[in-house]
C-alpha cells in the first residue's frame, strides 16, 4: 500500500513538472510554424511553390523533428546530466572531471572526494584512455575545447537574443490579416511591450513562471494541433504521404541550391530544442521526457502537417517574410557544439565503444552540418548578427577567464612563506592583535603577496588569522557539510589557519550573513577533532584553551582583509595582450561585483589592500 502511494506521488510531481516545462521550456519550438513556411520560401525558392515542394519542405520538417529533437535530445542527450544539470557547461564539467583536464587553476585532490564528483567505475576502455592522453598530451588541445564551450555557450546567447523577438514579431504580425490598417510602427511598438512584459515576469521564478505560461502553452498547442488535423482532413489528406523521406530526396532534386539554401528555414522548426537539455536542472529528465513525446512532438507534427496541407492548395498564401536574420546559424551552432561534446561523453564517460560514438557522431553531426551549411550561406543576408553577438560575448569570457587565470599565475608565482613574515616581525615591529582577520586569497596553499605587502606597511595582524580561499569546483552543488576545508598554516603557537570554501558552479552563496558563525564553528571543530594530535589530559586541556582562545577572538571583533588587485600587461607584453588587460579586463574589472558585494562583507569590518600585478 505505501509503495502504491510513493508511485502515485511520484506520478504526480513527474505530470505537475511535465505541466510546468510547458510554459518554460517549448515557448520558441511552439511558436516556430508561425515563420518556418513563410521563411523556407523566401528567396529564390518562391519560384517552386509546387505540392512536391511543400511536401518535400514537410519531409524535412518531420524527419528534422524526429532525429534531432525526439532522437536526439529525449533519448540520449538528456541522459548525459551532470547531478541533475544539464547545458553546455554540464557537459563540459563531466568531460573535466573523467578526463581530469585541470581548468581550475586552484584545483586540489580532496575536491575529487566531493560525493557529487563521483566518475564511476575505474575501468578503462581503449577508446577513453586515448582521448584522455591526447588531452594531457597536447595542453593547447585543453584551451581549444574551451573556446570550443564558450563559443557554443555564446552561439546559445546569440540566438535567445533574437529568438523571442522575431517570435513575438511573428506573432503580432498575424494580427494584421484581420486589422489591414495596423500599421508596421503599432506591431513593433505592441511587440516591445508583450516583450517587456514578459521579461518582467522573470524575476518571480521559474516556477511561477511555469504555472502562468502553462496554461497559455497548453491552449496554444491544442489549437494549433487541432487546426492541424482540421486542415489535413479538409485539404489534402495525402500530406501524409510526405513523411516518406522520398519526397526530402525529390526536393532538393527539383530545386538545386536553391533547395539547399532554403533549409536554414527548416531549421527553424527545431529553434529552442536546446533548451530541454539546458533547463534540466528546473525540472527532471523524465518530467521534460513525457511532456515533449507525448505531447509537444505530436502537436507541433500536426499543425505543420495541417500548415502543409493548407499551403499545397493555396500557394498564393505562403506569405513572404522580412526575417531574414532569423538565427538559425545560432541555431545548429549549438547543436553540433553539443553533438562533439556528446560524442566525448559517450568515449570518456560512458565509455562506449568507437563504432557507437562514430554512429551518432555521423548520424546527427551529418544531417547539422547540412542545415549549418544552408545557414553559412545566408550570412550576408542578416546571419551575421548572431555570429557577431556570439563572438562579442565569447571575447569577454575568454578575455575573463585568461585575466583570472594571470593573476592566479602572479599569486602562485610570488606567494611568500609565512615563517619568513613571522621571521620579520622583530625587525619592523609587528604585534598580533586581539580579534579574528579572514584575509581572502586565490591560493589555496601558501601565504599571497598581497598579505606580505600589508604587514610590511602595517605590521601587526590579529590573534587569530584565517586564510580563507572561496573557490569554485567542477560539480554543480556542494553540500553543505563538505563546504568547508580547515587545516593549519605553521605550527600551532601562529595561531593560522586556511579555510577553503567551496561552491558549485550552480550554487548560490546564500549562508553568507551567517559566514563568521559557521566558519569559526568549522576551525573549533577542526581544532577538536585534529588529526595527528596526541590523546591525553594535556592534549585535552590545550585543545580547550585554544578554542577558548577562538571564541575570545570572535568576541573581540572580525576583520576582513581583501586584496583589491590591479592587474596591468608587462612593458614587454605584445599590443594585443596590452588591449585584452590593460583596456579590455580593466573594464571589465572596474564593471563587475565587488569582492565584498559577492562575499556580503560588513563594510564596517572590511579592509581593502591595493597591489598591482603585472602579468
Amino acid at each position: 500500500m505505501i509503495q502504491h502511494l510513493k508511485k502515485t506521488v511520484s506520478c504526480v510531481n513527474v505530470l505537475t513538472l511535465a505541466y510546468q516545462s510547458l510554459g518554460v521550456i517549448y515557448g520558441d519550438l511552439s511558436t516556430s510554424p508561425l515563420y518556418v513556411y513563410k521563411t523556407t520560401f523566401s528567396g529564390k525558392l518562391s519560384l517552386h511553390e509546387d505540392d512536391e515542394e511543400i511536401f518535400g519542405v514537410f519531409s524535412f520538417i518531420f524527419w528534422t523533428f524526429t532525429l534531432i529533437a525526439l532522437f536526439k535530445y529525449v533519448f540520449i542527450v538528456l541522459s548525459a546530466d551532470d547531478n541533475g544539470e544539464g547545458g553546455t557547461f554540464a557537459l563540459y564539467s563531466l568531460l573535466c572531471r573523467y578526463a581530469k583536464l585541470r581548468v581550475l587553476p586552484n584545483h586540489q585532490e580532496m575536491d575529487e572526494k566531493l560525493s557529487t564528483y563521483a566518475t564511476g567505475s575505474p575501468g578503462e576502455t581503449r577508446q577513453s584512455a586515448a582521448v584522455k592522453s591526447f588531452f594531457e598530451k597536447h595542453p593547447k588541445s585543453q584551451k581549444g575545447l574551451l573556446i570550443f564551450v564558450l563559443l557554443g555557450t555564446c552561439m546559445a546567447i546569440g540566438d535567445s537574443v533574437l529568438t523571442p523577438t522575431i517570435s513575438v514579431l511573428s506573432a503580432v504580425s498575424g494580427v494584421k490579416l484581420k486589422i489591414p490598417q495596423l500599421h508596421e510602427n503599432y506591431v513593433v511598438i505592441i511587440s516591445c511591450i508583450i516583450l517587456v512584459a514578459i521579461f518582467s515576469v522573470q524575476r518571480f521564478g521559474t516556477h511561477r513562471v511555469a504555472f502562468i505560461f502553462a496554461p497559455i502553452s497548453t491552449a496554444w498547442l491544442l489549437s494549433i494541433s487541432s487546426i492541424g488535423v482540421y486542415n489535413t482532413i479538409k485539404w489534402n489528406p495525402h500530406i501524409v504521404s510526405a513523411l516518406s523521406p522520398v519526397y526530402m530526396y525529390k526536393f532538393l532534386r527539383n530545386t538545386g541550391v536553391e533547395g539547399w539554401v532554403s533549409l536554414g528555414g527548416v531549421v527553424l522548426s527545431i529553434t529552442g530544442v536546446e533548451t530541454m537539455f539546458a533547463d534540466l536542472g528546473h525540472f527532471s529528465s523524465l518530467s521534460i521526457k513525457v511532456a515533449f513525446s507525448f505531447f509537444v512532438y505530436p502537436c507541433l507534427i500536426l499543425a505543420y502537417m495541417g500548415e502543409a496541407a493548407f499551403l499545397s492548395k493555396h500557394h498564393e498564401d505562403i506569405q513572404r517574410s522580412f526575417y531574414k536574420a532569423i538565427p538559425g546559424l545560432a541555431v545548429t551552432s549549438v547543436m553540433l557544439v553539443t553533438t562533439c561534446l556528446m560524442s566525448l561523453v559517450m568515449a570518456i564517460v560512458w565509455k562506449q565503444k568507437a563504432i557507437t560514438v562514430l554512429a551518432f557522431l555521423l548520424c546527427f553531426g551529418s544531417v547539422e552540418l547540412l542545415y549549418f551549411s544552408s545557414c553559412v550561406y545566408k550570412i550576408p543576408e542578416g546571419g551575421w548578427i548572431p555570429i557577431l553577438l556570439s563572438l562579442t560575448f565569447m571575447s569577454v569570457m575568454y578575455i575573463w577567464n585568461y585575466g583570472t587565470t594571470k593573476k592566479h599565475e602572479f599569486d602562485v608565482e610570488n606567494k611568500v612563506s609565512i615563517d619568513r613574515i613571522v621571521a620579520l616581525g622583530p625587525s619592523i615591529g609587528m604585534v598580533r592583535v586581539p580579534g579574528i582577520g579572514l584575509v581572502y586569497t586565490n591560493l589555496v596553499t601558501g601565504v599571497p603577496a598581497v598579505f606580505g605587502h600589508f604587514v610590511t606597511n602595517l605590521p601587526a595582524f590579529h590573534r587569530v588569522l584565517v586564510f580563507v580561499c572561496v573557490k569554485s569546483v567542477q560539480v554543480p552543488y556542494v553540500g553543505e557539510e563538505e563546504r568547508f576545508v580547515i587545516s593549519r598554516v605553521g605550527p600551532k603557537e601562529y595561531g593560522m589557519f586556511r579555510s577553503v570554501v567551496r561552491y558549485g558552479y550552480r550554487d548560490v552563496p546564500r549562508e553568507m550573513y551567517d559566514f563568521e558563525s559557521r566558519l569559526v564553528s568549522a576551525i573549533v571543530e577542526f581544532v577538536e577533532t585534529e588529526p595527528g594530535t596526541q590523546e591525553g589530559c594535556d592534549s585535552l586541556r590545550m585543545r580547550k584553551e585554544e578554542t577558548l582562545e577562538i571564541m575570545e577572538a570572535k568576541e573581540a571583533g572580525v576583520a576582513y582583509i581583501l586584496g583589491q588587485s590591479y592587474a596591468k600587461a608587462k612593458q614587454s607584453s605584445s599590443v594585443l595582450k596590452k588591449l585584452a588587460v590593460d583596456v579590455v579586463f580593466a573594464f571589465m574589472s572596474t564593471n563587475c561585483r565587488g569582492t565584498d558585494v559577492v562575499l556580503n562583507v560588513p563594510h564596517t569590518s572590511l579592509l581593502e589592500v591595493g597591489m598591482v600585478y603585472y602579468v
